[in-house]
């Protein structure tokens, strides 16, 4: 497994694990949206740029939903 493989394996496995504890807390949600930010990058660094894009609107998705729960 190279370093660009383990990252991205790293990135996606925090964004299941950040999602799936959401309902615990607010950061949970700040968390996911920092796990989909470096789950973009590691599809536009490997090249599959669609992924990348959707990976960076989930993170604008979570950042305005911890937006939403914090106000």
């Amino acid at each position: 497994m190279d370093l660009l493989t383990a990252f991205g394996l790293v990135a996606v496995t925090a964004m299941l694990v950040t999602y799936a504890l959401e309902s615990r807390s607010h950061w949970f949600t700040l968390a996911f949206a920092v796990a989909c930010l470096f789950g973009s990058l590691y599809g536009f660094l490997q090249g599959a740029w669609p992924f990348g894009m959707i990976e960076a609107i989930w993170a604008c998705v979570a950042l305005w939903r911890w937006r939403a729960r914090m106000g």
